[in-house]
């Protein structure tokens, strides 16, 4: 089994995540390397989604780029993650056998039971969109016999949740937003009229396009919902100096080890994949880092929606800046440093920094 060092598993994350000094220039091919950007709505700087595609292609990504390609469904939004609509493929059998075969988890047991007992207003949902076109859960009448329960802020929302579950079946899917709400319509006229890969094969094709994408992955780890964080049996089994467990490497992210590596700055999303998977996050890259949005103010460290900093292969502070509506620009409260920034590193960061407020005033306020 190959060893490598934690560097080396820096440097093939990074690489494998468009974030070295070779930025890519095609917001298509971005897309389809990354496999799966999350959709966020939290705008204190811009939209999660955005600010992935910004920190690869750099200013000239404008966000009518992706606006456009999700109007003419080159780019779907599938359970809040945005793919290839060629993608779609690869999720036709599961969807075609949702809640699943064998030994159903409970939950979605549940789900499905309720949505079948919800029948009606299922196919009133149909109805409305066959003959009305896109819509939003609020503009669709509740006709539900079973309310949904949920000790969460879901509780009652009922067509917001069957929408989802339909979604889940693939009758229905994510057409567009309006705000921060979700705009259906019938997936026919959503996604590319492509056939289904038989599931097991999808399931693997996911797995190494998500090894790809990731660089290097654990083969188990904690079960997360819609985009799992591992990878299983793809990939060639390698030893992380310094970290125990089963990891897993894109067998050409190894061989790019033998060339000489290039780093840059770069200013990320909490949402980035890069830091994503938190206990990937800590285990290669010795990064302390939390989402702060959901914490009361006085408990935050680092700010709201704090942007990690990459510095060449390392992580290295935290970004504290909102988009400042009254003077139309970004606002930087802080800049925290994980470790004492040099000259070098103090100056890629403010050229980022500059950067990305050009950006906000162009992309956020010049419209």
């Amino acid at each position: 089994m190959q060893q490598i060092s934690q560097q080396d598993a820096r440097r093939i994350a990074v690489r494998a995540q468009l974030l070295d000094g070779e930025r890519p220039d095609d917001m298509t091919q971005v897309l389809h390397h990354l496999a799966a950007v999350q959709v966020d709505g939290t705008k204190a700087v811009a939209p999660s989604a955005d600010l992935v595609l910004w920190s690869r292609l750099g200013t000239s990504y404008s966000t009518t780029h992706l606006a456009a390609a999700l109007a003419e469904h080159r780019v779907v939004d599938l359970r809040g993650i945005l793919r290839p609509a060629d993608d779609v493929t690869l999720y036709r059998a599961e969807m075609a056998r949702w809640p699943g075969v064998g030994e159903v988890p409970a939950y979605r047991q549940r789900q499905s039971d309720w949505l079948d007992a919800n029948d009606g207003c299922r196919r009133d949902v149909l109805r409305r969109l066959r003959s009305e076109g896109a819509l939003s859960s609020k503009e669709i009448p509740d006709s539900c016999v079973t309310p949904w329960a949920s000790s969460g802020w879901n509780n009652n929302k009922n067509v917001g949740m069957l929408l989802e579950f339909m979604g889940q079946r693939g009758e229905v899917a994510i057409a567009g937003h309006r705000g921060r709400d979700r705009v259906w319509n019938l997936a026919a006229r959503v996604y590319p009229d492509v056939p289904a890969v038989p599931a097991d094969e999808a399931a693997r094709i996911r797995a190494e396009r998500r090894l790809r994408s990731l660089g290097i992955a654990r083969a188990r780890t904690t079960e997360t919902p819609i985009e799992p964080n591992d990878v299983g049996e793809i990939g060639t089994a390698v030893v992380v100096d310094g970290v125990r467990g089963d990891w897993r490497v894109a067998p050409e992210a190894l061989d790019a080890l033998g060339r000489p590596f290039e780093g840059r700055a770069a200013l990320l999303s909490p949402l980035d994949r890069l830091v994503y998977d938190r206990a990937r996050m800590v285990e290669l890259f010795g990064f302390d880092y939390a989402l702060e949005m959901y914490k009361p103010a006085t408990e935050r460290k680092w700010g709201y929606f704090a942007l990690p900093i990459l510095f060449d292969d390392r992580l290295v502070g935290k970004l504290d800046a909102t988009t400042d509506k009254k003077r139309r620009t970004l606002r930087v409260d802080a800049v925290h440093e994980d470790e004492r920034f040099t000259k070098t590193m103090a100056a890629a960061v403010d050229r980022e920094i500059d950067e990305l407020t050009s950006w906000i005033e162009r992309e956020v306020f010049a419209r």
